[in-house]
């Protein structure tokens, strides 16, 4: 890709962009959230139109205007943002755009549900082909679009964020795929915010900042400390930060608290100004758990207690009435109204602070919204930008700040970091830390085990669907986490 420009109104995404994939490659592409990544292989993959700029395939220049140009290229992109039609079935949706016809255009369904399960046993996948799409986890709708992807013959190979939301066991199995894909000669585009991962996979490197490329390393020849400071300009030292008070008053207790078909017995509590890291393997109930706080699922049985008052909560305005906030973990499916204004997405939850019977004080909003986007540090144009423009971590920023502007006591932050970049990172890290100084009691669920002891107070270690053990900050370790979250107590 040779000169590459884009323009979006008020953005310029891409300035003089040059990037090269060999064969039997993966070269990495590493930057900031709205650095460029994703712009760069939407227009890879024929999503955006290229406006200045050439793109050579075996030093052919070739023309990519539509997806079907990139697949006629043999490029196939596994987007951060999963593309997938969840109420279609597995196999519909691995053989999407590329259906098994029959005679006088029908469509073989039991011909590809037959293929397509024959693939998910090749990748030794616990999941049948004929289930509906929706029912499976993300992370197991992510191995769907990977095994998608590197089944049908791809020269180019794009993968973005391909493991923010696998189990470690599921990141061995992405691992060990991509080595064979390279053996094969597939060239591969991996983009990730997890460094160390890099270091793991990739052969070359290359940093964008502010839509521009800042240089391209050979992997091995450098170091994450230099990778970061060329990300975001400056060195950075404090990634984490975290200043310990003694927790306050308990706002928060399940007692023996069973819902659906996962969880059982599940009990612990919570202090204002606590960060209560959960912890576990994917699976280990750590959503569903706090969905049934957030009276988005029912609770079978057991008791939640709220600043010590014993409450029934069914329904999700009951939490929020209670001062309980939830940044889920799907932001695209939960969270983001993508065809809405970034305005409307910071107040929806808090329109009556600047409603007066009918008329609505576009003053008092502007204030709320500028605050916001500042203490967020939110890159966007306007407050007037579509969300779903946004990058994917300027998106979980405001829905972070959606939920920060109703003031709440207790803050749940589901996966509050996946698919962030180191910069970004630091910064939700510092907002957590000071919303835990002013008193907001934090529950955080995370895979990233370095985050989990970094930030937390104490860790609720569950699997099954049952709290397996409770560590305090002074115990935290990598081994003792893995260790209740696999054998148990």
């Amino acid at each position: 890709m040779a000169g590459v420009h884009k323009r979006f109104p008020g953005v310029y995404a891409l300035r003089d962009v040059n990037f090269d994939l060999r064969e039997g490659e993966v070269h990495a592409l590493l930057g900031e959230n709205g650095a460029g990544k994703s712009t760069l292989i939407k227009i890879l993959g024929g999503i955006y139109a290229i406006d200045e700029g050439e793109i050579f395939i075996d030093d052919q220049r070739v023309e990519i205007h539509s997806v079907n140009d990139a697949k006629h290229n043999r490029i196939s992109i596994i987007h951060q943002e999963l593309a997938q039609v969840p109420y279609m079935t597995v196999a519909e949706n691995i053989f999407l755009g590329k259906e098994l016809g029959g005679a006088l255009g029908t469509v073989r369904r039991g011909a590809m549900i037959a293929e397509a399960q024959k693939l998910l046993d090749s990748y030794e996948l616990d999941i049948r082909a004929d289930s509906v799409l929706d029912s499976l986890t993300i992370a197991q709708r992510q191995m769907i679009e990977i095994i998608k992807a590197v089944s049908f013959n791809a020269r180019i190979l794009v993968m973005d964020e391909p493991t923010s939301s696998l189990s470690e066991k599921e990141v061995e199995f992405l691992f060990a795929t991509i080595k064979k894909l390279k053996a094969q000669r597939v060239g591969i585009v991996y983009i990730s915010h997890r460094i160390s991962e890099l270091f793991e996979v990739s052969d070359r490197v290359t940093v964008l900042r502010d839509g521009q490329v800042i240089g391209t390393r050979v992997t091995r020849e450098t170091d994450a400390q230099s990778l970061i400071a060329m990300m975001v300009g400056r060195e950075l030292t404090n990634y984490y930060t975290r200043t310990y008070n003694p927790p306050g008053q308990e706002v928060l207790r399940l007692e023996n608290v069973s819902a659906g078909k996962l969880i059982r017995d599940v009990s612990f509590s919570l202090h204002a100004g606590e960060i209560l890291g959960l912890a576990g393997l994917v699976g280990a109930g750590r959503s569903e758990i706090v969905r049934v706080i957030f009276g988005l699922d029912p609770m079978a049985s057991g008791e939640l207690y709220v600043r010590g008052n014993k409450v029934r909560i069914t329904r999700p305005d009951e939490a929020m009435a209670l001062g309980i906030g939830l940044v889920p973990e799907d932001r695209k499916k939960e969270g983001l109204f993508p065809i809405k204004e970034v305005r409307f997405n910071l107040t929806i939850k808090v329109l009556q602070k600047f409603m007066n019977l009918f008329k609505l004080s576009r003053a008092k909003e502007a204030a709320i919204v500028d605050q916001y986007i500042e203490e967020l540090s939110i890159k966007t144009p306007s407050p007037e930008q579509l969300a779903g423009n946004l990058s994917g971590g300027n998106q979980q920023k405001v829905i972070i700040a959606r939920w920060l502007a109703t003031k709440p006591s207790v803050l749940i932050l589901d996966e509050p970091t996946r698919g962030v970049d180191v910069g970004a990172k630091a910064e939700i890290y510092g907002i957590m830390n000071e919303l835990a100084a002013q008193g907001v009691a934090i529950i955080m669920i995370s895979s990233e085990l370095p985050e989990i002891i970094n930030m937390s107070d104490r860790v609720v270690v569950m699997g099954d669907g049952r709290v397996k053990g409770t560590l305090p900050r002074e115990a935290l370790s990598q081994e003792k986490i893995m260790f209740l979250a696999t054998e148990g107590m």
